[in-house]
């Protein structure tokens, strides 16, 4: 099983409120690993849309992301095109 952790600065001007949380949510679905996001002290299951917005993450905020799944690397690009994104 592949195991990935890597720190991201969140670039998407909505930040993860409910917009890009929902579209996240909505993405990871369909991969089987879990995904993790780690902010301040807490971690959270990414594939859970209360879960993402009650972190209230801002704009410019980093965050650690810990994906264990045998599709890791395409959830890490889920993750990656979602959270920085530069919005459309």
């Amino acid at each position: 099983m592949r195991k990935i952790v890597k720190r991201v600065t969140v670039t998407n001007p909505e930040g993860l409120h409910a917009r890009p949380a929902g579209k996240l949510v909505k993405l990871l679905s369909g991969v089987k690993s879990s995904v993790i996001i780690k902010y301040k002290d807490k971690e959270i299951n990414a594939k859970s849309v209360l879960s993402l917005m009650a972190l209230g993450i801002n704009p410019g905020e980093r965050i650690e992301v810990i994906i264990e799944g045998e599709d890791a690397e395409s959830a890490l690009k889920i993750v990656e095109g979602v959270v920085c994104a530069e919005g459309n």
